[in-house]
């Protein structure tokens, strides 16, 4: 059993909602990634979801592509991300890590590294699950079952427009949990409308047998507890990208905390 599935038996154990932050590895200094990651498990988070910086970020919005480009600059690619998780684990062996991003960085690292040398390192760092936007779950069943031989999950995306026959398709090649886009856009668009979340979580669950997670739209404790009544995990990234830009490196982590925080515990209520 994976970290991920260990972490919500758990949970649901517990009768609580998994609350998975998002932040772009590297962002907003390159070297406050693993501290940012502890504090943020200090407060609450029981995944995170790591961004691979990349140059073509297709399903992000404006803020994560800008912090996006920021870790780039500053010299993050896929190697330094694997060793922040490296680092990540030194301190903290139980909290799942999920890599968040696009093929590209993925078969790069291959070809720089050799075949098979991107899951082969990245479960030597401790990740434990993928979720790679561009991979469609048709063409992923042979990656899907490398990387469960390996001990992690790959993760995918549903949207509001997904099928019945594209939840199908993901239901037979996910593991650990998928991500239920709640919007139609990009990351940080539009506006949350909790009713249609609601209605879309049974069709996905008459399929889906894993647990599901709801992000894109929730920003503050509100959201985060009306979508918590009906999901299994809760996702915040683009407004924890933005309160954490602009800090101080001394103001990262405990800025970061201390929101994640209050929508801890507006979840726990």
């Amino acid at each position: 059993m994976s970290r991920i599935a260990r972490t919500f038996e758990r949970l649901q154990g517990q009768g609580r909602t998994a609350l998975i932050p998002y932040v772009t590895a590297g962002f907003p200094y390159a070297d406050i990634t693993p501290a940012l990651m502890h504090g943020m498990c200090r407060a609450g988070a029981d995944v995170i979801e790591l961004g691979v910086p990349f140059s073509d970020p297709m399903a992000d919005g404006p803020v994560i592509q800008k912090a996006g480009e920021r870790a780039l600059a500053l010299g993050i690619g896929m190697s330094q991300v694997l060793q922040m998780v490296r680092e990540f684990r030194t301190g903290d062996d139980t909290t799942p890590v999920v890599l968040m991003g696009y093929a590209n960085p993925v078969e790069r690292y291959d070809l720089t590294h050799g075949r098979g040398a991107f899951v082969r390192d990245a479960a030597s760092a401790g990740v434990d699950g993928l979720l790679i936007v561009d991979y469609p779950p048709e063409e992923c069943e042979e990656f899907a079952a490398l990387l469960r031989e390996h001990g992690m999950d790959l993760i995918f995306l549903l949207a509001p427009t997904s099928t019945d026959a594209r939840i199908g398709q993901v239901a037979r090649v996910a593991s650990g949990y998928v991500y239920y886009v709640s919007l139609k856009g990009v990351t940080g668009a539009g506006h949350l409308d909790t009713a249609a979340v609601e209605q879309m979580l049974p069709r996905i669950r008459a399929q889906v047998r894993i647990p599901v997670g709801v992000g894109f739209g929730i920003r503050d404790a509100e959201t985060a507890r009306a979508i918590g009544r009906v999901a299994d995990a809760v996702v915040i990234g683009t407004r924890l990208i933005q309160l954490i830009e602009g800090q101080p490196p001394a103001q990262v982590v405990p800025v970061a905390a201390e929101f994640l925080a209050g929508i801890r515990q507006a979840l726990d209520a």
